[in-house]
């Protein structure tokens, strides 16, 4: 594009936006959208491009086979995680045709060089695309989206292995491992899981699993593990073998980031589910070998709008306590399900309309109210699991990402369930005691400031004083590389700051720090410092009662390490 041209652009597009809302930035800077949000967006999808039905629309300017190629594998990498693999819109605008066509290639090219002040990254004047890229794209995305293939029942079942069957597994335990101490390890690039004896604080063993294993699930009687990877790679894991490791594998779609198990009475290991991103979909499967049993579609209508919506993608599933139910959070479409499974023959859906963009949440301190972030709605849904109802949607700051958030009991307000913030520096604590503390029930009773923005998860133990509150994804490495603790005796007090990454005394990297996990006792907190693949990783062990450093642990099998989960406080739910 040559300087007239784009300078003529450039008034059109700064005079009118992609779609409605802020108009476009030509600095390469966002106003308005902090650097932490910039760097949760836009994960690559782990579709393959190739797999993507192309359909060309004549009304569109031509691509090569070549350049349709590269635009895919571009835009699957980059946009996908964002936009939505269908471009429908997600945490991203739309671009669909009947939207980019009209505004043309120029246009489209200007738009993706220098960004939008509503996340849009500066594809061009940051250097992430070339001149030619940068044009290819904007030719791409007036073509018909690619769409990637269904995966049903057939796909499923080819991909369903069952490594030992249940009845030659272990009758009793066979190995000398304090199982309920041992935490499974999300080794994110290498695509496994390690198994950490928490009393010696050495690995057990290693485990090939799907690629960046998003979450670790225990079944009810704490014996078998289940990882799931953002592959959609589900794997079942024996505890009680000899040498814990996989017992079965299925993969239940192309993209995928959530697995739970039944909990309640008379149900305890039955069955399993695992939500998908792509297709929109969860399954019911067997919870000893992983055999798909049920497939349900998410597609539908949005709870604001009511338009219809094709990617409507399985964020974060719990299993109730109240009745034999998975409560399974749609993100786009802004619904709550209330999956009964007594009978999968005549499945119950009850369908609760929430807020969009539902993602992640947890139990209250009772297990009787599920609180999940509606995150770019910046509302916290409080559903009913007992009577299978919203509550309330509680406005909070900017995009809430809890994990599973943090029980504690505020010394002035009484329990209360809390999150910190991917956009923001606060901390909200919201009353979850509708008997004893009426009038705190639902609202945000207290604010905290924490380091800043950025953070993934928040956590405290019932045997702790202490909340931690991580900020891994803040572009201070002051900030990222350190956490916050509060004093939850005293929270007018001011925040201590640990200098986790420092205390692993590692080489270059940008050494994250991640994910606060407690040890059986509560005596501990562990934290994963988050190096790239080819640098050196640590888990940081820090004692609760000093919070001082109590252990480092540094393994060259701990490559990108990130989730941990703690047996015991994942099978009964206590954070």
């Amino acid at each position: 594009m040559n300087q007239s041209n784009l300078a003529h652009v450039m008034g059109a597009v700064l005079a009118l936006s992609l779609t409605a809302g802020p108009v476009l930035a030509a600095s390469g800077e966002h106003p308005g959208t902090p650097e932490e949000e910039m760097r949760y967006k836009g994960a690559p999808v782990p579709i393959s491009p190739e797999s993507a039905k192309e359909t060309l629309s004549p009304k569109a300017p031509p691509l090569t086979p070549q350049e349709f190629a590269v635009a895919k594998k571009i835009f699957f990498e980059r946009c996908a995680g964002c936009h939505g693999v269908l471009r429908k819109g997600a945490t991203g605008k739309p671009l669909t045709p009947d939207i980019t066509l009209p505004k043309g290639t120029e246009y489209l090219k200007a738009f993706i060089t220098y960004g939008s002040p509503a996340g849009m990254p500066n594809w061009g004047t940051s250097g992430e695309m070339t001149e030619e890229q940068v044009d290819i794209m904007a030719r791409y995305l007036q073509q018909e989206p690619p769409v990637p293939p269904e995966w049903g029942m057939k796909e499923m079942k080819a991909s369903w292995k069952v490594i030992v069957p249940p009845e030659k597994r272990p009758k009793k335990k066979m190995n000398n491992y304090n199982l309920k101490n041992v935490f499974s390890v999300t080794l994110r690039d290498a695509g496994q899981i390690a198994l950490v004896d928490g009393d010696k604080k050495e690995i057990i063993n290693v485990i090939d699993t799907g690629y960046a294993v998003h979450i670790s699930r225990l079944s009810t009687s704490g014996r078998y593990l289940f990882v799931i990877g953002r592959d959609a790679r589900v794997n079942l894991i024996d505890l009680w073998m000899k040498q814990p490791g996989n017992v079965a594998e299925i993969k239940v779609g192309m993209e995928a980031r959530s697995v739970e198990t039944s909990k309640y009475k008379g149900f305890e290991d039955k069955y399993a589910i695992a939500g998908s991103y792509w297709p929109p979909q969860f399954v019911i499967m067997n919870g000893n070998t992983l055999e798909p049993l049920k497939i349900v579609s998410t597609r539908g209508m949005t709870v604001d709008t009511q338009e219809y919506h094709p990617e409507p993608r399985v964020a974060a599933i719990v299993a109730s306590h109240e009745h034999p139910e998975f409560i399974v959070n749609v993100k786009e479409t802004g619904k709550v399900l209330m999956v009964n499974y007594s009978d999968l023959d005549n499945l119950e859906i009850t369908s609760i309309d929430a807020a969009r963009y539902l993602h992640d949440g947890g139990w209250d301190s009772t297990h009787r109210y599920f609180m999940t972030a509606a995150n770019k709605s910046n509302k916290i849904a409080v559903v009913d699991s007992k009577t299978d109802k919203l509550v309330k949607l509680v406005e909070v700051g900017k995009i809430p990402h809890p994990g599973r958030g943090a029980n504690f009991k505020d010394p002035k307000y009484g329990p209360v369930w809390s999150t910190s913030h991917l956009g923001d520096d606060t901390i909200v604590l919201i009353g979850t005691d509708p008997k004893k503390h009426k009038k705190n029930a639902w609202k945000v009773v207290r604010t905290l400031k924490g380091q800043g923005g950025g953070s993934l998860f928040i956590k405290t133990h019932p045997k702790s004083h202490h909340l931690y509150v991580d900020t891994p994804l803040n572009p201070d490495t002051k900030i990222s590389q350190t956490v916050a603790v509060f004093d939850l005796k005293n929270l007018d007090k001011p925040y201590q700051v640990l200098p986790i990454a420092e205390w692993a005394k590692l080489g270059e990297g940008p050494k994250r720090v991640v994910q606060p996990e407690y040890n059986l006792k509560g005596d501990e907190v562990w934290f994963s410092v988050w190096n790239g693949k080819s640098q050196e990783s640590a888990l940081v062990i820090v004692d609760d009662k000093t919070l001082k450093l109590k252990k480092v642990i540094k393994d060259k099998r701990l490559v990108t390490p990130t989730g941990k989960f703690n047996v015991n406080n994942t099978m009964h739910d206590v954070y």
